[in-house]
């Protein structure tokens, strides 16, 4: 069963984010408080700890928020889903989420790139909208969902 492992946020764009361990998800803006949140279609981003794993192979010292993701998921592979899929967050009564978009062109290079020459965020991250919020938390369970095309 795929679990939500690390809630994180950032104050500022462009570096990696803190693990809070909850967060509120805002309908149509975001995780409440973090940088990237607003109305635009990359409202939350994810990354799954098996991408996370990949880079932990090469050496590197990395966990939750180094790639600067939102939620960090461990037992789904999350660029493998389709834009368009929906994530159920906690539950019937939980948050929903949209997959708006899988890997971003990376404009600046990140530090991981700089130290390896690879960074698996463009690849393998994933960006959705809120569609609708809730609180989120450690522990929370994740799937893809058949939710009410309506919201």
């Amino acid at each position: 069963m795929a679990r939500i492992v690390a809630v994180c946020i950032s104050e500022n764009k462009g570096v990696p984010k803190t693990d809070r361990g909850n967060g509120t998800l805002v309908r149509e803006h975001g995780l409440a408080t973090d940088a990237h949140a607003g109305d635009w279609h990359r409202q939350v981003s994810l990354l799954s700890t098996e991408s996370i794993d990949k880079m932990r192979q090469m050496g590197l010292d990395v966990g939750p928020g180094d790639f600067a993701e939102n939620l960090t998921v461990s037992g789904m592979v999350l660029h493998v889903l389709p834009v368009g899929t929906r994530l159920l967050i906690g539950g019937e009564e939980g948050a929903v989420l949209e997959i708006t978009q899988i890997g971003k062109e990376c404009h600046t290079k990140c530090a991981i790139f700089h130290q390896v020459g690879e960074c698996i965020m463009p690849s393998e991250g994933i960006f959705a909208r809120v569609l609708v919020g809730g609180e989120v938390r450690e522990g929370d369970r994740i799937s893809a969902a058949d939710v009410d095309s309506s919201l």
